[in-house]
């Protein structure tokens, strides 16, 4: 990408869309194209249609999504399989009609098997079953993927997918029952050592393990990816590092200052029992994190308190 190239970030005021964005313009980025939800409905496919043809960004990252936790993709499965696969098809065939030099397309680690061996390989994808709590989200963003990857195949485009680890960081979404384990976490020890509550319930029973990358490391491989990486296979964005959710709960009480009990409703479901990526890749290509957890925690702990209103949403 040039300085001056016009990048369009749809997804731009999400945690990732709104962490390229800042790092695009630290860069040198000068011509990024962004639309909020009220300017342009990604599902709708007449309005992405019309916005490439007048628009026709060079690059696009495709950083938007339908997005949440457990509790969330369980309780509207068909809700997160339509409107992801919907605006990831509309955007990623808009920028193909229209030319587009280069596509970026941001997927989850939820896409490999739940019992793939660990850490799991850019190559075990579709070796296994989904992990069940998430398959609707999981097959909407295998979709797009794939869609990348045909696309490359039979037209000779350009087009790229990253698929990153357990996100956070700052713009995250802290909602009570839609968001995902560690910003659900925040919000909870904060709101209860604001209350005072001797104990903080849990879901599961803290054993699942799990990794976690700073947005702001993953925006910056994005735009590493975008000038250095081409091919049919998608890059995992992780640390390489995992933490139990037992451990993961302390951790963030610590930060937070909850010196309260911590109790787990085993009754609630765990999710899948590990997820590791294998980094390997990226960093044979030149990329590896900086943020470590408690530091990155702290930051976004930081965020949560600057900016209330995100515990709305």
């Amino acid at each position: 990408m040039e300085k001056n190239s016009k990048i369009f970030v749809a997804g731009h005021r999400g945690m990732v869309g709104s962490a390229i964005v800042r790092y695009l313009k630290a860069q040198g980025y000068t011509n990024i194209i962004t639309r909020t939800h009220a300017e342009l409905d990604l599902i709708n496919q007449q309005q992405v249609n019309e916005f490439f043809e007048k628009e026709k960004p060079e690059y696009v990252f495709l950083a938007a999504a339908k997005v949440g936790g457990i509790a969330a993709n369980e309780a509207a499965l068909a809700d997160f399989m339509y409107d992801n696969m919907m605006l990831e098809m509309n955007v990623i065939h808009s920028a193909f009609k229209t030319g587009c030099k280069k596509l970026e397309f941001l997927g989850s680690s939820c896409i490999y098997p739940r019992m793939a061996p660990q850490p799991m390989k850019e190559s075990c994808l579709l070796t296994g079953e989904l992990e069940k709590t998430n398959e609707a989200y999981a097959l909407a963003k295998i979709s797009g993927l794939k869609y990348c990857e045909f696309l490359n195949r039979q037209y000779g485009t350009d087009f790229i997918s990253v698929m990153p680890t357990n996100l956070y960081g700052p713009n995250d979404n802290y909602h009570p029952t839609h968001s995902h384990v560690l910003p659900a976490l925040i919000r909870r020890f904060h709101e209860a050592k604001i209350s005072g509550d001797k104990y903080v319930t849990c879901w599961g029973d803290g054993t699942p393990m799990r990794e976690f990358l700073y947005v702001d490391d993953l925006a910056e491989l994005c735009v590493f990816l975008m000038n250095n990486y081409s091919g049919n296979e998608t890059v995992n964005a992780g640390t390489g590092k995992e933490i139990s959710i037992k451990q993961l709960t302390e951790l963030v009480a610590r930060v937070v200052g909850f010196d309260g009990e911590i109790l787990w409703d085993k009754t609630k479901p765990n999710g899948t029992p590990r997820k590791l990526l294998d980094v390997s890749k990226a960093e044979k290509l030149g990329w590896r994190y900086k943020t470590e957890l408690e530091d990155g925690i702290r930051m976004a702990y930081r965020d949560f308190l600057d900016n209330p209103f995100r515990a709305e949403r």
